[in-house]
């Protein structure tokens, strides 16, 4: 069983299908890379090549520079901006789970953005109709990627604060979003399209109908879609003090769980 597995999902061990492809949907050898990447026909996760352009300022402390405190901020600036204006982009397509912005500067992987949906068909929505418009005078293409679940894509020592391997690593290490931001958005989601609340709900009490007993979701929710509301649905504002801002740069190079 385990080497079935081992063929079918490309583990370190396999010497046929590329283990960085499946776990972070790319590869720093590309088409000239001697092990198959398995690209899916359909995934909930769809993955956009380079979108984050990445200031230099950020780029050189990816790289272990040191870097003046004022132009870290513009470089959270920057990045906030980017991500709000891409997550209200892909929800018009469907229910967006997570986004991820690779915070790496190896050429196969720098600025790569990341958005899993609720669901496939939410995605190819969301692929189909980006794939060669533009974004920022530059061109949008994707795909479909393997990775439905990061926790195995992030590294694990760039979480901890000590990546050796820098901003060069073959894991992804993920650009910072502020809890209180990302909280923000995405109840402007929820809010702006109450379908998406509605249809939790359903399938919710479907799971529970099915197993006879509350489901994981309705026990744990990983959202809370209504509480907390205002009346009218605003896009979150990205205001915030100085010490915010030196507390979140202080964060910048250690917070993995994204």
């Amino acid at each position: 069983m385990a080497d079935k597995l081992a063929r079918i999902f490309g583990t370190e061990e396999d010497k046929v299908n590329c283990p960085f492809y499946f776990k972070i949907g790319a590869c720093r050898h590309g088409d000239a890379c001697t092990r198959l990447h398995n690209k899916p026909i359909l995934s909930q996760t769809v993955m956009f090549f380079h979108l984050y352009d990445n200031p230099p300022s950020a780029v050189a402390f990816s790289d272990g520079m040191e870097v003046q405190e004022n132009a870290l901020e513009e470089a959270v600036n920057h990045f906030e901006e980017f991500y709000e204006d891409v997550f209200l982009q892909f929800i018009q397509y469907g229910e967006v789970e997570e986004i991820h912005v690779c915070d790496n500067i190896g050429d196969h992987i720098i600025g790569n953005t990341y958005v899993k949906f609720h669901s496939e068909a939410e995605a190819k929505m969301c692929l189909e109709d980006l794939n060669g418009k533009y974004y920022s005078g530059r061109l949008i293409y994707g795909e479909y990627c393997p990775v439905t679940d990061f926790r195995e894509a992030k590294c694990r020592q760039f979480k901890e604060g000590n990546c050796d391997r820098g901003g060069y690593c073959n894991f992804m290490h993920l650009k910072y979003v502020s809890k209180p931001f990302r909280k923000a958005i995405f109840k402007y989601m929820y809010k702006a399209y109450p379908q998406y609340v509605e249809r939790r709900k359903k399938e919710e009490e479907e799971k529970e109908a099915e197993v006879g007993y509350p489901s994981r979701e309705n026990r744990e929710p990983r959202h809370d879609p209504v509480h907390g509301f205002k009346e009218e649905a605003e896009p979150p504002q990205r205001e915030q003090t100085s010490e915010e801002r030196r507390a979140m740069i202080a964060s910048w190079n250690q917070e993995g769980d994204v």
